[in-house]
């Protein structure tokens, strides 16, 4: 039975064990995706596994994420949320390096590298291989797979801090 995404205003760990599960899911897939040469596939499994983690570190960091996010959104139904948390919610491809900035900003450069691959990866998802670098940063697929890799090992170590420091 599918269960609807706890918001994280409502309930923060809820939330949070929800990103941390669906980071470990996509990982899992992408690495099944990978080994079966499906190279495109892993590729936007790795971005929607980083997305979640990105997501889960910056609900720990939810008052700087409120902070740097100050405007208001409007839910279905009327209700009025703080951007911040509208961020954290939804994670959008077009905040994913804004937040990655803040958030290296307290777990380290490394969330930044990690999201900068992440972005690249989905624009190869899109665009597949490119030699002439136009649609895609990646001239083939062995060069998205190393990268696909060293995200996955990213999504690993992230997820593996955030469950150590009890979620």
């Amino acid at each position: 039975m599918l269960r609807e995404l706890a918001k994280p205003w409502r309930d923060e760990r809820g939330y949070l064990e929800a990103r941390l599960m669906e980071a470990a899911y996509e990982r899992e897939l992408a690495e099944r995706f990978l080994s079966e040469g499906l190279i495109r596939n892993a590729a936007g499994k790795a971005w929607q596994a980083w997305k979640a983690v990105l997501a889960a570190l910056a609900l720990k960091e939810r008052d700087a994420v409120r902070e740097a996010f100050r405007g208001v959104k409007k839910m279905r139904g009327g209700k009025a949320i703080n951007e911040g948390d509208w961020v954290i919610a939804f994670m959008l491809s077009t905040r994913v390096r804004l937040v990655a900035q803040l958030l290296a900003r307290r777990h380290g450069d490394e969330v930044l590298m990690y999201t900068d691959i992440a972005l690249n990866l989905h624009e190869y998802q899109y665009n597949g291989p490119d030699r002439e670098g136009i649609f895609s940063r990646y001239p083939s697929d062995e060069a998205a797979a190393e990268d696909i890799k060293r995200l996955l090992r990213g999504v690993g170590e992230f997820t593996n801090r955030l469950v150590e420091k009890g979620g």
